[in-house]
């Protein structure tokens, strides 16, 4: 497509006002600064673009100079899911260790904590919470990042953490409408189908997020999947009948809709990233989410032209995108206006303290009470049994138990084994048998995450136990395998803190 000359027309700075780009790099690139005075009012934040909190008020100083009202957006759920503490794992849990202590003023004061965190730093949209019912445990992308598979549990959570994030003055952007949680399908890789009744979806599903309109979600997020019930033809992202019809029109919601990432393959693989987001605009949506993947000023051009292009062609009605250029507009005002705390209200371990009472710890059977268990005075050999990670949770942030365990008993050893090539039940037997040579003589600790969802996995755990009795298991997934070890640990999620808390355990120090 022929790049557009004028960069300041009015249908020109409203197709840039829509965009959410990326870039790469710790410092704005020329490009950017440059998108920013003829209408870009949005930039998408990365670990690739984090180092430190201080580079981060860095960089996001250096956009407010060229646009004192820019939304800077990232993708800061806790957990698993760490931008900010991308190298070193996150100082808070994610939603599902905050959904297994089930306490709506601690998801509150952590959401508050985290937001207040981002804000210190220049951040003022989250695309976070998630507010997927995870219904289905099979789901590769979702769980952890769920407050659970209970309806009212994840509404009223979903409610407290908009809540907490917006009064430290950082909009919430409630993920991923209609819901995400009942899928075995990972939308990164491929379009998701979920099929089940319209009824059962509004029960169900939607609870969440009218929870989260009721709190005032400055923000929405779409998903990228099929729901016939709703549309039979066209992905959430994609549909009028979705985003207006249901989330504008039934549930009364008039904030942003901000599209999941364009470049994801249950978009881009099959409407391209050009007509998906022409459409996405046509549907209701208000902002693009383009960046985690194509993150360039080429890519911004490209959306920028079809959106021009698709107005002058009558495809896209002009007064559709000055609507949503407009709200997003709105957005960048209250962000600007929210104000900031200046404190740390509820202290700096929060994220700690939640991560301690999220633990689930379960002797194994016929051994009594876990009270009993005799922490561990010698240094161990952690043994972390490593899936493949999703593209969301990346495989970047460390995680698992060993750095904490280093700290409390020093000499601790580890060792990573994953499923590798060959078959899953191979796999898990010769993971084992490598864990059990490695070990020697020290006590084991068996790291998992989804046992449930890894057969190698589970085949791994078979051999370790049979071997030696006396390892302890700790599931850092979502626990919907039977416990077993002779002590299991279930965190609830991968969070650095969600660590130290098992390691804690372990050892003998609760650090209570």
């Amino acid at each position: 497509m022929t790049t557009l000359t004028s960069g300041t027309d009015t249908l020109t700075r409203d197709a840039l006002t829509v965009l959410q780009p990326g870039f790469t790099g710790t410092t704005a690139p020329d490009w950017l600064l440059r998108r920013l005075g003829e209408g870009l009012a949005s930039v998408g934040l990365f670990g690739r673009n984090i180092t430190s909190p201080g580079q981060l008020a860095a960089l996001t100083a250096q956009l407010r100079a060229e646009r004192d009202d820019v939304l800077v957006a990232i993708d800061e759920e806790g957990g698993d899911v760490t931008r900010l503490e991308v190298r070193s794992g996150s100082s808070f849990p994610g939603n599902h260790a905050l959904g297994a202590v089930d306490d709506v003023e601690l998801t509150q004061q952590v959401a508050h904590e985290l937001g207040r965190r981002l804000a210190a730093c220049g951040v003022n949209l989250n695309w976070a919470p998630s507010a997927d019912v995870n219904s289905d445990p099979r789901n590769p992308v979702i769980g952890v990042r769920s407050f659970g598979a209970d309806t009212g549990l994840a509404a009223r959570h979903t409610a407290a953490y908009v809540t907490g994030l917006q009064s430290a003055g950082v909009a919430a952007c409630t993920k991923h409408f209609p819901g995400h949680g009942d899928t075995a399908v990972d939308s990164h890789h491929a379009l998701p189908r979920i099929d089940v009744s319209a009824e059962l979806l509004g029960e169900r599903e939607l609870a969440p997020f009218r929870a989260a309109i009721a709190a005032g979600t400055r923000a929405v997020m779409s998903a990228h999947l099929l729901v016939p019930a709703l549309d039979p033809e066209r992905p959430a992202t994609l549909s009028r009948r979705i985003l207006t019809g249901l989330l504008r029109e039934e549930l009364g919601y008039d904030g942003l809709i901000v599209t999941d990432g364009m470049e994801m393959r249950a978009i881009a693989g099959t409407y391209g990233i050009e007509r998906g987001s022409v459409l996405a605009i046509a549907a209701g949506a208000d902002a693009i989410c383009v960046g985690g993947g194509l993150a360039d000023d080429a890519t911004v051009l490209r959306l920028r032209d079809a959106l021009v292009s698709a107005v002058r062609a009558g495809e896209l009605p002009e007064e559709r995108l000055s609507d949503a250029a407009d709200r997003v507009r709105a957005l960048a005002r209250w962000a600007s206006t929210a104000g900031h705390p200046a404190e740390d209200t509820h202290g700096t371990g929060i994220g700690l303290h939640a991560a301690r009472r999220a633990l689930t710890v379960t002797a194994a059977p016929g051994l009594g009470d876990p009270t009993a268990f005799k922490p561990l005075t010698e240094p161990p050999y952690v043994a972390a049994l490593t899936p493949v990670a999703n593209i969301a949770v990346g495989d970047e942030t460390p995680w698992g138990v060993a750095a904490e365990l280093i700290h409390l008993l020093p000499g601790t050893v580890t060792g990573g084994f994953s499923a590798g090539d060959g078959p899953e039940s191979e796999a898990g037997e010769s993971a084992a048998r490598a864990a059990l040579q490695a070990a020697g003589p020290r006590r084991i600790v068996a790291v998992v995450r989804d046992e449930h969802r890894h057969p190698w996995m589970a085949s791994a755990l078979d051999v370790l136990l049979a071997a030696r009795p006396d390892t302890v298991v700790v599931e850092m997934g979502v626990p919907q395998a039977a416990p077993r070890g002779a002590l299991h640990i279930a965190t609830h999620g991968a969070g650095r803190v969600c660590g130290r808390a098992a390691a804690e355990v372990i050892a003998g120090n609760t650090g209570m």
